[in-house]
């Protein structure tokens, strides 16, 4: 299976995640440990820390990760916070709380990344601006765990599917095929039938 083409910094606006095999991009709570010990390309963070600019988030994530910085801290810039609270928001550095529209956000944050990329770190703002057309890049790392309750990257009960091309020198509809083997069993006591399969 082919990586993804290096991220370059063209002013596009990223909805950026590591996100579980069953589609979580954090865990109940907005709890994030479980995102350690994944092995990813080598200078894959450095990419982002150089072709970003700008970051957008929400205020449930950012409550969560006060006043910690991308990338492990690696990663210096603008930070957005959208929220409809702004005046009991913890202050910090380079952070800045915003109560106004998605597109209001996304438009402020482009200002502010100087010509690189703004990511998006929201699965409601995400989804929000993919509504409104102004999601550039959907840019996901799959992790190989299935968390099974969390925050979805798209929840969106009733509304139409969404196509989406990918990006490469493939099909842009071709399905990405991945194959993992569970790293634990159950263990089946002695003399217990089993299902069939």
């Amino acid at each position: 299976m082919h990586d993804t083409e290096p991220q370059t910094a063209g002013g596009k606006v990223l909805w950026h995640f590591l996100m579980s095999l069953d589609g979580f991009v954090a865990g109940p709570g907005h709890e994030m440990d479980w995102m350690a010990g994944f092995s990813v390309r080598p200078g894959l963070h450095q990419e982002y820390i150089e072709t970003t600019g700008a970051v957008l988030g929400g205020r449930d994530g950012w409550d969560v990760v006060n006043n910690s910085r991308p990338y492990g801290g690696a990663w210096q810039g603008p930070i957005f916070v959208l929220t409809h609270h702004p005046d009991d928001a913890t202050p910090a550095d380079d952070v800045t709380f915003l109560s106004c529209g998605p597109a209001e956000a996304v438009r402020i944050g482009l200002e502010a990344a100087g010509g690189k990329n703004l990511e998006v770190f929201s699965p409601t703002i995400g989804r929000q601006l993919l509504e409104l057309g102004l999601i550039d890049e959907i840019d996901l790392h799959i992790a190989p765990i299935l968390l099974g309750e969390g925050i979805r990257l798209y929840d969106n009960p009733g509304s139409a599917p969404i196509r989406l091309h990918r990006l490469g020198e493939d099909d842009p509809m071709s399905v990405v095929n991945v194959r993992y083997r569970p790293t634990t069993t159950a263990k089946i006591p002695a003399g217990t039938p089993q299902a069939a399969h």
